[in-house]
């Protein structure tokens, strides 16, 4: 493992929840993600595009040419990174694509993602991804800092919080890093620009995603937590429990079809 980050980078995790870290995506690997989320967004239309769950499983997921999703949840200064807040077992357990059309992405209020988790104990590094230039007028992420330091979950966060907010603006290829308790949200998108962003959630292998926790849903929804693909990244699964096998067909199946090839490139 790279020390990618400072100590002063990991105090700041620590004390305010969130860090901004120096390191940016390379160009080619950043290129590659680009096209892929293009790709993507025009293969995969019968969900909300601002929504897209697990796009790591479009084959192919393993060997020497990976979807650009599985490459930049494997790139080693990300799992460098996530491992100077989570230690050395390290499990991807879920991806997702989120994009915000011009003029009618919607606003996110106000929440805490591990109100919904079942991992046991609750942990996740979450690492945010800017696709394309990300701004206020576009819907950037809004962060409360500090405000993982309370244990518990608040289920519902209606207050006008703007004299404690941090906008989340940043260039392709930047990335923010955020604790599972911080609480965040993020702006509608007013403006004609596109706001598509990759994320990526790690938890440490210490812990256990605990299915039994959550409800398998009945609809025809792609995406649910019960049916999370599992990835062990580095090191072990130290809490014995993790299921690495569960989803995984779930998922080949729903993207088996692949990625469509860009207008212009048949033949």
């Amino acid at each position: 493992m790279s020390a990618v980050l400072s100590a002063q980078e990991i105090q700041q995790y620590k004390e305010q929840g969130y860090l901004f870290p120096k390191y940016r995506l390379p160009a080619p690997l950043l290129d590659r993600l680009t096209k892929g989320i293009d790709r993507l967004l025009g293969t995969y239309t019968d969900v909300a595009q601002e929504d897209l769950a697990n796009p790591h499983m479009i084959p192919p997921t393993e060997g020497a040419h990976l979807n650009p999703f599985m490459e930049t949840a494997r790139h080693a200064p990300i799992l460098d990174m996530v491992q100077q807040m989570l230690g050395p077992d390290i499990v991807l357990w879920i991806t997702r694509v989120l994009c915000k059309p011009p003029v009618k992405g919607r606003e996110v209020p106000w929440h805490q993602d591990g109100e919904y988790w079942p991992m046991r104990p609750l942990a996740t590094c979450s690492v945010w991804i800017a696709v394309d230039p990300v701004s206020e007028a576009n819907g950037c992420m809004r962060f409360i800092p500090g405000s993982h330091k309370q244990q518990e979950l608040y289920r519902h966060h209606q207050a006008n919080r703007d004299n404690l907010v941090l906008n989340l603006e940043l260039e392709p290829g930047e990335m923010s890093l955020h604790d599972v308790r911080m609480i965040h949200g993020s702006l509608a998108n007013t403006s004609g620009q596109r706001r598509a962003a990759l994320i990526l959630r790690y938890m440490p292998a210490t812990s256990h995603y605990d299915r039994s926790l959550v409800t398998k849903r009945k609809d025809n929804s792609p995406f649910n937590i019960f049916d999370q693909p599992l990835w062990l990244m580095r090191g072990v699964d130290r809490s014995a429990k993790n299921d690495f096998a569960h989803g995984h067909e779930l998922w080949k199946k729903r993207y088996a079809g692949g990625l469509a090839l860009p207008k212009g490139s048949e033949g």
